[in-house]
């Protein structure tokens, strides 16, 4: 089990399931959400930096994933939502918190804003596509889209596929996503790889996937009808993969959004350039405490 000193690791039941959460620090809730193949151990190289900016910190394993416990459903990114919503009422914290999230984490972390945007103190989005707000470029692999959406989405193949083949499947995930030097070790591959093995635990993890459609259209709609995020924005991605066409692809829905991206990094940025990312988030987070300092915002409770 991974430690980290001065965080602790609770099993926490939110919303019909039970999450593993990695909690320490002190201060405002900032809240870490991970993508896919992940589990919260991606933010390990900026939670000893992230750990002394004043803040506590709260990185759960999402629905289904990694130490979480196995879910068959609940995968639409708006009830997930309500996981995390759980995870800080039981943690005696919030509801006003700043949120990131990386790759499916990111799509949680915009529902949230989507929803309770006076819960959103500063929301950081990190190398993803929004449903209904970019990804399907993402996804249309006749025009050069990711050819692993379709996969995944099928009912049952992907798992039937890649069971017992977890190390080999991730370690070329990884290699392909990643950027010029991939910094994660064959081990710490190996540990990812662990946190899906069995065709329960991928299945499981293939829920995300399996609700975007829905996602999408949600999202799509929201958008349609002109609303628009009200707190501050970050959109960083990688500069050799998602660059600045997350905070291209936002500008209707946070027209003040922020664009950053990390010179060198594929997919991975926390892992790939953790200074960096450390860098720009707290930047980022003095920025939006210094707008929400000047903007009075109603929370409400719970």
């Amino acid at each position: 089990m991974t430690t980290v000193p001065g965080f602790t690791r609770s099993a926490i039941a939110t919303n019909g399931t039970e999450l593993s959460v990695l909690h320490g620090g002190r201060g405002e809730p900032l809240v870490l959400l991970h993508g896919w193949p992940q589990t919260g151990d991606c933010w390990l190289p900026v939670l000893p930096a992230l750990a002394e900016s004043g803040h506590t910190i709260v990185v759960p394993d999402l629905r289904g994933i990694g130490r979480s416990a196995l879910s068959d459903r609940g995968f639409e990114k708006d009830n997930q939502v309500e996981d995390l919503r759980g995870v800080l009422r039981a943690l005696g914290l919030g509801p006003a918190a700043h949120v990131v999230g990386h790759d499916i984490g990111g799509m949680v972390a915009f529902s949230w804003a989507r929803l309770h945007p006076g819960e959103v103190r500063g929301l950081a989005l990190l190398d993803l596509a929004v449903p209904g707000l970019g990804l399907e470029r993402a996804m249309d692999v006749a025009r050069g889209g990711r050819w692993h959406f379709g996969f995944f989405m099928a009912p049952r193949v992907a798992e039937l596929l890649i069971d017992g083949h977890e190390d080999e499947f991730f370690a070329l995930w990884y290699a392909q996503l990643a950027g010029d030097a991939n910094p994660l070790s064959p081990q710490e591959v190996s540990r990812y790889a662990e946190a899906y093995r069995s065709v329960e635990r991928l299945r499981s993890s293939f829920g995300h996937y399996r609700t975007l459609l829905d996602d999408a259209e949600v999202n799509a709609a929201w958008a349609a009808a002109g609303n628009q995020l009200t707190m501050p924005v970050l959109a960083a991605g990688g500069e050799l993969a998602a660059g600045d066409r997350l905070a291209t692809s936002l500008r209707s829905a946070a027209p003040h959004v922020q664009s950053a991206v990390i010179a060198g990094s594929g997919h991975f940025l926390a892992e790939e350039r953790p200074s960096e990312v450390v860098e720009r988030l707290l930047a980022f987070l003095r920025g939006a405490n210094a707008y929400n300092a000047g903007h009075e915002r109603v929370v409400p409770p719970g």
